[in-house]
């Protein structure tokens, strides 16, 4: 099986992200996207994200009717900080012996990552699928190589989906009572009404 792999904090799960999967999805000829939530984020330890609970429920919610997303708890039911490493070792020692895992970064992330933990174990493991932020130009896989050996042979980059739409922004909105829609899955925006979340 190919298997992508779409991990973050959902706080919340939003079209932009839904986008993003499919557009990876079809144009990779996935068999299965894996939504990951995060537990316990170690580079925005210093912020504030809701609980769990409510953050897998609205995944839940959006990819209900898609038979190719599938949720998967890993990272909440392993605790601690969350590491991409630690992540895909487990979840490699869970799949087959010829499944491929594609984990999927924006732009600004793969820039990023010679900062992560044991960037050279983690391009062992998965091939990485390079995705476009807004304000974020094409990653130099070049200069990428230097500090990481070997890494522009494990990267997939993608021209598209150009999603601007910022998890951020939609909690800004509801905190200001303005409409999310088009912005979050009907089910999702619902949740949050009923439930409250971000109004304060």
């Amino acid at each position: 099986m190919k298997i992508g792999i779409l991990g973050g904090t959902f706080d919340p799960i939003h079209n932009g992200h839904l986008a993003v999967a499919e557009e990876v999805r079809s144009r990779l000829n996935l068999d299965e996207i894996l939504f990951i939530p995060t537990g316990q984020p170690w580079r925005k330890a210093d912020s504030s994200i809701l609980p769990a609970e409510h953050r897998v429920e609205m995944v839940r919610l959006a990819i209900a009717d898609q038979p190719y997303y599938q949720l998967s708890l890993i990272e909440l039911d392993r605790g601690g900080p969350s590491y991409t490493l630690d992540t895909l070792t487990e979840l490699l020692s869970r799949l087959g012996e010829g499944d491929e895992v594609f984990f999927v970064v924006g732009w600004d992330s793969l820039n990023d990552l010679p900062n992560w933990k044991a960037p050279e174990r983690i391009i062992q493991l998965c091939r990485l699928v390079g995705v476009p932020r807004p304000g974020y130009s094409l990653p130099d896989l070049e200069s990428l190589d230097i500090k990481v050996s070997g890494l522009s042979e494990r990267v997939i980059l993608l021209d598209r989906p150009e999603v601007d739409i910022s998890a951020s922004e939609i909690r800004e909105r509801v905190a200001r009572g303005l409409s999310i829609d088009r912005l979050v899955p009907e089910p999702v925006e619902r949740y949050i009404r009923e439930h409250r979340l971000y109004s304060t």
